[in-house]
């Protein structure tokens, strides 16, 4: 959970000055002060202003304090549920196949890397609100030495963000940042130039880490629940085969029909002779 801060805009003596020598209402005439009713008023608003950012604030700090204790519980079922996972054959490389932002990454030879990938581990900083981290544990393949890729979003105490990544240390040949188009077929080089950068470009890319849209898919779509994305065409080809078969049905039923007319015509022509 992304906790914001709220931005004021309070009224200094500076503000209030301008406040009072303002225009105000249309038809009145131009340097017409705001009266001092309505700036006793403003003044009082703005208290009140106040003391819903204050419980705002203190809301902020609360939530934060809740997610922390619920992301402490949530640790053991995310093992168990990795433990699980890592039984099924391809499992990652399927749901961010399935995931329509993370699969337009993805290249042939992306793909291919991918299926190499045996866990996906997201875990947030302790205070949360400092950044989180991701990491890509990989089988022995023939794309790259790392046995783990991670990468890290933080945000240090004046608000900015960055991010830092493993480097990839690719095999002779194999570093997919850098392929040819001419080392692809046509369909792959078609695709190449809907989608020129690997998906392994994001672990280099640190130029805008506030707004790093693949670590935020990841991290708050596919980590609570990629069951549902593993799942995803399998759901849609049962859902084609149930309408397939009803589809069948109804013409089997309109067939009977047919049939069934026709009986009744024979019948009514054999009354007539």
């Amino acid at each position: 959970m992304q906790i914001k801060t709220t931005l004021r805009f309070h009224l200094t003596p500076v503000r209030m000055a301008i406040i009072k020598n303002t225009t105000i209402g249309v038809g009145e005439d131009v340097g017409a002060k705001t009266s001092e009713k309505e700036q006793e008023t403003i003044e009082h608003i703005d208290e009140v202003q106040n003391e819903i950012d204050r419980l705002n604030e203190q809301a902020s700090e609360e939530i934060l304090k809740v997610e922390q204790k619920y992301n402490k519980l949530r640790q053991p079922f995310f093992q168990k549920r990795s433990e699980l996972i890592a039984k099924i054959p391809n499992f990652w490389v399927t749901t961010f196949v399935n995931h329509p932002q993370v699969s337009a990454l993805l290249g042939e030879e992306d793909e291919e890397a991918l299926h190499y990938l045996t866990r996906v581990e997201v875990t947030e900083f302790e205070d949360i609100k400092s950044g989180y981290r991701i990491d890509f544990y990989f089988d022995e393949n023939p794309y790259f030495e790392n046995k783990v890729l991670s990468k890290e979003f933080h945000l240090n105490e004046s608000g900015d963000p960055s991010s830092k990544s493993t480097e990839i240390k690719w095999k002779s040949g194999k570093d997919l940042t850098k392929r040819s188009s001419q080392t692809q077929n046509k369909a792959s080089r078609k695709r190449q130039r809907e989608e020129p950068e690997s998906f392994f470009t994001w672990f280099t890319d640190h130029s805008d880490a506030g707004a790093d849209e693949l670590g935020e898919v990841i991290k708050d779509d596919i980590w609570p629940n990629p069951l549902q994305y593993y799942l995803e065409k399998k759901m849609m080809m049962m859902m084609k085969k149930k309408k397939d078969w009803k589809i069948d049905e109804e013409g089997d039923e309109d067939e009977d029909d047919d049939e069934g007319e026709e009986g009744e015509d024979e019948g009514e022509d054999g009354e007539d002779d």
